[in-house]
């Protein structure tokens, strides 16, 4: 394979392109795994499980809160701590866990499985950092970080293809235990193909990668960070009331059709679509407007189904809240780089912390709601008009940003030096 010789690699343009190629498509299934399997596999399981009767939607809740604590404290222990392992170590460690932990679901031990739902959120975090990291660092170095997009793809085609193939196994009556055994399967089959290429060595970073294109942080207003991060903890609670109980939704407010399990693998396509629009829009518009646009996208996806409960609105719902989930975390990557060029692994590591905050709500918000409500659907709506309240929020604290603290001259025009970088950032500092 020709990621060996980084020698050769830096004197030859086509190969340079080949690798980085190779590097990103690893990158976007490396991620597939740890997000569409590692978190969200899930989500479309969770109605069967219920179906089964071996959990109810609050014990789903208690799993979903459990496994996006893992998240939070994983992305909050790769921050502080110092890395000691190398990132494509690292990825190796974590899609093995991923792997282990999914096949653990099968055993039939609800007491195991609030732990196996931690464990794998903590692993998906150290292996979305972690691939982030190692893909950025050798993008950067092959002069290849116009393929970054490809990588974030990965969650989006993740979710998809669990959706996919939760919905065969549906089709073909598999109990969840099935369910959960042939997920990991397909994680270790993932991990075994991306395995030696993993393996190839980190250079440290170029000296002069990042010294370009940066602005003087003295301009920065503090506050402006904090702001930034506040709305961006308004994103993780609004869009994970959807994004954990779509398809519990559609099965308590739908009539009994195959079409039921088709909105998570949509959720997942829209989101794989969103993230190449969003690198192709990210260098031309203020990312505080496009963080507006796509809260608000997000926040119609999510009440569209209050007035619209059928198949048409649950259509809409996948495809609005699916189109900004990962565009929201790289139009966030993409400002943090700008307000803070120096540490922007430190602060995404803050952001990441604020919005596994929001995560983690979403779920308890959501039993409780269902818990006091007169039925099912006027629990699932309560929760749905609190989440799309919270999008709302966040998207007019972006819209006051844009207004109280101006980008400046060379930051605004698309052939401005900051976005030149930008791809690149993570790998170095991550």
């Amino acid at each position: 394979m020709d990621h060996h010789s980084h020698h050769g690699l830096a004197q030859s343009p086509r190969l340079k392109h080949r690798s980085g190629q190779i590097v990103a498509v690893t990158g976007a299934l490396s991620l597939a795994v740890a997000m569409g399997i590692g978190r969200f596999a899930f989500t479309p399981l969770m109605p069967m499980m219920a179906q089964e009767e071996i959990l109810d939607i609050a014990a789903g809740s208690n799993l979903a809160s459990a496994n996006y604590l893992g998240y939070l404290t994983g992305a909050m222990l790769l921050t502080g701590a110092p890395r000691v392992i190398p990132n494509g170590v690292l990825v190796r460690l974590s899609l093995i866990a991923t792997a282990v932990l999914t096949a653990a679901m099968a055993i039939n031990w609800p007491v195991g499985w609030l732990f196996f739902r931690f464990l794998a959120g903590a692993f998906s975090a150290f292996a979305f950092v972690g691939t982030s990291a190692w893909a950025f660092a050798h993008l950067t170095r092959l002069d290849a970080s116009h393929f970054g997009g490809i990588v974030f793809t990965g969650p989006g085609l993740g979710i998809a293809f669990s959706g996919i193939v939760a919905w065969e196994l549906f089709a073909v009556d598999l109990t969840t235990a099935s369910a959960w055994l042939a997920f990991a399967a397909v994680s270790f089959v993932a991990t075994f193909i991306l395995w030696p290429v993993l393996g190839d060595r980190e250079l440290p970073p170029r000296k002069d990668a990042n010294a370009r294109g940066e602005p003087a942080a003295g301009r920065i207003d503090r506050m402006e960070m904090v702001v930034f991060a506040l709305a961006y903890g308004f994103a993780g609670f609004g869009y994970i009331v959807t994004a954990t109980f779509l398809p519990a939704m559609a099965h308590a407010e739908l009539p009994r059709s195959i079409w039921l399990d088709a909105f998570w693998p949509l959720f997942g396509a829209a989101a794989a679509v969103g993230c190449v629009v969003a690198v192709n829009v990210a260098k031309r518009f203020d990312p505080r407007i496009l963080l507006f646009v796509a809260y608000v996208t997000q926040a119609i996806g999510v009440t569209i189904i209050l007035p619209l409960p059928t198949l048409a609105g649950f259509t809409a719902c996948s495809i609005l809240v699916g189109l900004p989930f990962t565009a929201i975390n790289f139009f966030a990557l993409k400002e943090v780089q700008r307000l803070r060029p120096h540490a922007p692994a430190r602060y995404m590591g803050m952001l990441t912390a604020l919005y596994g905050i929001g995560q983690i709500a979403g779920p308890p918000v959501v039993a409780v709601l269902l818990s006091n409500a007169a039925s099912v659907e006027a629990g699932y709506n309560a929760a749905l008009v609190v989440a799309a309240a919270s999008l709302a929020l966040g998207s007019l604290i972006y819209l006051y940003m844009y207004f109280r603290w101006p980008l400046g001259e060379p930051v605004m025009g698309s052939t401005a030096p900051p976005h030149r970088t930008d791809h690149g950032k993570p790998g170095a500092n991550l």
